[in-house]
């Protein structure tokens, strides 16, 4: 970034940036909450101050590790999924029985440690989950959760569900061209990343109510490339279904 950005966004020396922090629903398929902050501003700071929805499921990476937000979400009835830090200990009570030979170690029920860092008291002091699964390139996660009734099945399927943001975030750079800002000024970067989101959740709706069988990159390089057009969404996919499909991906390719 630019002189523009350096008050706001200054990260280290030479070196500006921003970050994007998203509560996606992995189950309508769609961004429902978004803050944009200086990338020098911890993950769980923008964490701390989100909506959090009584009963629902928050799976999160290990930027997120943070016993007293954990502690938040638990008091408001909801689910968590994370991982273990590779030096955060586990006081097991319950040891439960896992089927030999499948992707599930081992279903751990037990304590986080008492203390933090500094002496200072967890508050989260409820019992906790830790599954070990293996995963298809070997290595080995410890998840953990506070959902002690779930199978670890089903544990250990919502965290690689978390994978689902990774792909959106990767659509919403590639297809949608965030990664060049139009400005540098903090609003600018808000206002991009707004447009951008809002433009996604236009295209899924649009999406949803088509029935032409295209996929979603393919629907959206359509409507990109007849944006200036006067020219009803059902009649556009009416003349792409009807073009033979090696000229149509020549075209699509061109775009």
């Amino acid at each position: 970034m630019t002189e523009l950005s350096k008050k706001w966004a200054r990260f280290s020396t030479g070196v500006c940036g921003a970050k994007a922090h998203i509560i996606y629903d992995a189950d309508a398929g769609c961004p429902v909450y978004m803050a944009v902050t200086a990338a020098n501003v911890n993950d769980i700071t923008a964490a701390q101050a989100m909506p959090v929805e009584a009963g629902a499921t928050y799976v999160f990476d290990l930027g997120y590790y943070d016993y007293g937000w954990w502690s938040k979400i638990d008091e408001a009835g909801c689910r968590i999924v994370t991982r273990f830090k590779s030096n955060t200990p586990l006081r097991t009570i319950e040891e439960r029985p896992v089927a030999k030979g499948g992707p599930i170690l081992s279903d751990r029920v037990g304590y986080l440690p008492a203390r933090q860092a500094k002496n200072r008291k967890n508050p989260f002091s409820d019992p906790v989950r830790e599954v070990r699964v293996v995963i298809d390139t070997g290595k080995i996660l410890r998840i953990l959760s506070n959902d002690l009734d779930a199978s670890a099945e089903e544990i250990a399927g919502l965290y690689k569900r978390r994978w689902d943001i990774e792909l959106f975030f990767r659509w919403i750079e590639q297809t949608l061209k965030i990664k060049m800002f139009l400005g540098t000024s903090e609003n600018a970067i808000r206002i991009q990343v707004a447009v951008a989101l809002i433009a996604y959740l236009l295209l899924r709706l649009a999406y949803a109510a088509q029935k032409s069988g295209l996929t979603l990159l393919t629907f959206t390089r359509l409507v990109r490339s007849n944006l200036m057009h006067l020219k009803r969404l059902d009649q556009l996919l009416g003349d792409c279904i009807e073009t033979p499909p090696d000229n149509r991906q020549m075209a699509f390719q061109c775009l």
